[in-house]
């Protein structure tokens, strides 16, 4: 069956239907969207139990009152390029918990991770909590949510990289 690449607007990762300008949804012919399998579903409720998470709301108002905190997108490189939350940093999930200790060197520092839709970033939050990290929320909803709420964004200069060690 032909696999067909397009472009949409919701859902939850880069693979999902919700990363606006350059979302890639996978469609079979005649099946709709590419929907997360029930493992990985299954995974992600079992994770989010052990993880808190924050709304997007509260994490403007932590950024509006200027408190001290690390704000982190965990998404992959071209969607960080494609925009991102005002005041993100830029650690993918494909490097965080290799690279988390030389960039964050406070274990008990406060960070909030965010991602598509609130899955990856949990997931990396498990992972850092399990490497001592104490202070870790993850933002519900992602940067879905965020832009669905009109929240700022920001987009890097051209020809900037996002964060590669």
């Amino acid at each position: 069956m032909p696999v067909r690449l397009t472009d949409s607007s919701q859902g939850c990762c880069y693979k999902c239907p919700g990363n606006q300008k350059f979302s890639i949804l996978r469609k079979i012919e005649g099946s709709g969207p590419m929907k997360h399998s029930e493992a990985f579903e299954r995974l992600v409720t079992e994770i989010k139990s052990q993880v808190t998470e924050i709304s997007p709301q509260d994490v403007v108002k932590k950024l509006d009152s200027k408190e001290k905190f690390r704000f982190v997108d965990v998404r992959e490189d071209h969607e960080w390029l494609e925009g991102h939350a005002k005041g993100a940093e830029h650690i993918s999930r494909g490097i965080i918990e290799r690279d988390i200790e030389k960039l964050i060197p406070d274990y008990g520092a406060p960070i909030v991770l965010y991602c598509g839709g609130g899955y990856r970033s949990a997931l990396a939050a498990v992972n850092i909590q399990k490497m001592g990290f104490t202070n870790v929320l993850s933002m519900a909803g992602g940067i879905r949510e965020w832009r669905e709420l009109g929240l700022p964004e920001e987009t890097p200069a051209p020809g900037s990289v996002p964060y590669v060690k």
